[in-house]
């Protein structure tokens, strides 16, 4: 048994969690650190860590409490804002399947604390952490979605693979008529679409009301390549404003892990030459 999973009270902590393997944990922050800020949320339901960039992208990775052998909050909800690249490069160094992990913040102006145990050697990680900001709130409510898809993640790897990367913008088009789901880029060796018919295999779920098509800079859509590489399944949602949401699915031994990717669309769909 590890030491780390020995709790005391001595320091008041105002959140203080164990877990007996960090390599789900490090899985889940390396596909959202694609800026260095994150701002991480701890609750009574578990850890969430949340990038995002420009105003326009918001990604969270979501770590259930479940995940943890010991869980402890002070507090009815603790926010602090850490840097993600120096926090997963720890993990990167220090840490491997096999290692153990306890972090602890004792509250503003603190630290962040991260003891990590493998073969009885403990290493000490101490990470400033500064006030958190406010986060979007792209109020992402069921009743405003429009159309979702459900789909194995190696089609839409498959997609994003054959995609123009010289493009700048990313058109998504979901519809209950044909085409059903299509993506389209233009670039500098011409247009590239894509077509998925919603009787494909790749297909588990689609709930197409109506006809949307927004578009979306390929810069904002790419970074979810990240949590993409990660998952098992997707879930592909539009709203009534054209808010894009990715929910990516990712195992974690027996817990189910999710991270929630939002982007904005293009304001003006005119803006981008047919």
């Amino acid at each position: 048994m590890s030491v780390l999973s020995q709790h005391d009270d001595v320091e008041d902590f105002l959140f203080e969690a164990y877990i007996d393997s960090v390599k789900h944990i490090l899985t889940l922050l390396k596909a959202v650190n694609f800026k260095d800020n994150a701002t991480c949320f701890a609750t009574n339901k578990g850890l969430k860590v949340t990038v995002e960039d420009s105003k326009c992208v918001q990604a969270s990775s979501f770590i259930q409490r479940e995940m943890f052998q010991h869980y402890k909050l002070n507090d009815v909800q603790v926010t602090f804002k850490v840097n993600i690249s120096i926090l997963v490069e720890c993990l990167n160094i220090f840490g491997g399947s096999a290692t153990a992990l306890k972090v602890c913040y004792q509250g503003y102006g603190f630290p962040l604390r991260m003891l990590l145990e493998e073969g009885g050697v403990i290493t000490d990680c101490s990470i400033k952490t500064s006030e958190s900001e406010e986060i979007l709130d792209f109020n992402f409510s069921a009743a405003n979605v429009l159309n979702k898809i459900i789909l194995r993640s190696e089609c839409l790897k498959e997609v994003f693979a054959e995609l123009d990367s010289s493009s700048d913008l990313i058109e998504i088009l979901l519809s209950p008529d044909p085409p059903y789901f299509r993506i389209t880029t233009a670039g500098t060796a011409g247009d590239t679409k894509i077509d998925i018919p919603k009787n494909s295999g790749m297909i588990e779920t689609f709930q197409c009301t109506t006809l949307a098509t927004s578009r979306y800079r390929l810069s904002h859509v790419k970074p979810s390549a990240k949590s993409l590489a990660v998952s098992q399944k997707v879930s592909i949602r539009t709203d009534d404003r054209g808010l894009l949401c990715f929910q990516y699915m990712i195992p974690a031994d027996n817990h189910t892990c999710f991270i929630e990717y939002c982007c904005t669309p293009i304001a003006d769909i005119d803006d981008y030459d047919e």
